[in-house]
């Protein structure tokens, strides 16, 4: 009996401790750990969509056609949500800010690329020279002092006319530009409708608004180049790489800082303000982020479900498989649980309302259509996502306090000082 109650009291005793254990609140190396590991499947996943896109973009030039484009089209859309679950990790980390701008700069002033419409375009810029470059139907191009050698469109030409002049609005590579010459502009104002590029644009043997074969040249080495440009990411991202090793250098507390610098800077400045207020302020379409495939609600939502992966160390992959590992959200909530539980509450809400901006565009209503002036339910619900997100953004504020850091938010006119806007 003794024995029996010997054993009994051990195996209490391992149950115990196995259980203290489990309850072990994850360290600061092993949060950081996670995060890059997250980083590096999101980045991963980013690359293989853009290798399909590729895919699709080759079929598209080789046989044009409204089925080849619409593939190339879906292609696209299909490579987005993988990209902006990785948005949260821009701000913070310096080697990926740097290197963003190839990749999803926004607004574009697309006349530097191709043909575009004069009455709603315009033929000329005072803030940008190169408004109405139009590449494609230029063989040689001047920017300031300098003329370029346009004759062979490529991955070195592109990135002489990457923010040429050192103008933002010169996007020349990565998703916008591709958007752009797969969709064309977008002429239906706050109406329904994406753009509407015909597929003859790029059949040599029916070309329609001329210069197919250095359209397609130009398609082809933007497609290429973005895949090269997520494949330097990727690299950094593994274990040896130089953003892990960039991360490591901040110690526990810089890497922790960087970590919530990525989420409240997105939630404030760039996706509450720059991508969303801005555009309800102005019921400006061409304010809006996806603009010329009205993608916009979308990209919306995963930049959001990118956040709160980061925040709860879970990213589902594009294959299923899930990539978890010790979450910051568990460290938190170890040391501050009140902190931890505000931001859980934010990110559920902004989170909700982000869903309901995406049912609605997937409804039929886009958000160029949602932010038109007189829309007040379209606004209502943008409205909500920017309060959403400005809050979840001061529970992130919150989180930095408890823990003891310091970190600071990019800003934005729209929601620090709407009335420059409006001017």
């Amino acid at each position: 009996m003794n024995a029996f109650r010997l054993i009994l009291g051990a195996a209490a005793a391992t149950l115990l401790a196995t259980a203290a254990f489990a309850a072990e609140p994850p360290t600061a190396d092993a949060v950081l750990k996670t995060y890059g590991d997250i980083a590096q499947a999101k980045y991963e996943d980013a690359l293989a969509g853009a290798k399909t896109l590729g895919t699709a973009v080759d079929a598209l030039i080789a046989s044009p056609s409204q089925a080849t484009l619409d593939a190339a089209r879906s292609a696209w859309i299909a490579s987005r949500p993988a990209y902006m679950e990785t948005e949260g990790y821009r701000f913070g980390n310096a080697i990926v800010d740097d290197w963003e701008g190839r990749v999803n700069s926004w607004p574009l002033d697309e006349g530097l690329i191709d043909y575009v419409d004069p009455k709603t375009y315009g033929d000329s810029s005072d803030a940008n020279p190169l408004y109405t470059a139009n590449v494609i139907a230029n063989k040689e191009i001047q920017i300031g002092p300098d003329k370029v050698d346009a004759t062979v469109i490529n991955a070195e030409l592109l990135n002489k006319l990457q923010e040429a002049g050192d103008v933002s609005a010169n996007v020349a590579t990565g998703y916008h530009a591709i958007e752009f010459l797969l969709w064309g502009q977008d002429l239906n104002g706050n109406g329904p409708g994406a753009g509407n590029r015909p597929a003859t644009d790029y059949d040599t043997q029916n070309c329609t608004n001329g210069n197919c074969d250095r359209r397609a040249a130009y398609l082809k080495a933007a497609t290429e180049l973005l895949a090269a440009d997520l494949a330097e990411m990727v690299a950094d991202w593994q274990p040896d790489g130089a953003a892990r090793k960039q991360l490591a250098e901040k110690g526990a507390d810089g890497g922790l800082a960087t970590i919530l610098t990525g989420i409240g800077s997105l939630s404030y400045g760039e996706l509450a303000g720059e991508r969303t207020k801005l555009a309800l302020l102005l019921h400006d379409p061409e304010e809006e982020h996806d603009c010329f495939s009205d993608n916009t609600a979308n990209s919306h939502y995963y930049d959001q479900a990118g956040m709160v992966s980061i925040w709860q160390a879970s990213y589902k992959r594009t294959d299923g498989t899930v990539v978890s590992g010790a979450s910051l959200r568990d460290y938190v909530d170890a040391k501050h649980p009140e902190a931890a539980k505000r931001l859980d509450e934010a990110m559920a809400a902004a989170t909700a309302k982000m869903q309901v901006l995406k049912d609605t565009s997937d409804g039929g209503e886009k958000f160029d259509q949602m932010i038109a002036a007189g829309n007040d339910k379209g606004n209502k619900i943008v409205e909500d996502v920017v309060d959403t997100l400005v809050a979840q953004a001061r529970a992130t504020e919150g989180v930095v306090s408890a823990l003891g850091l310091t970190i600071k938010l990019e800003g934005s006119d729209s929601l620090d000082n709407p009335a420059a806007v409006a001017q």
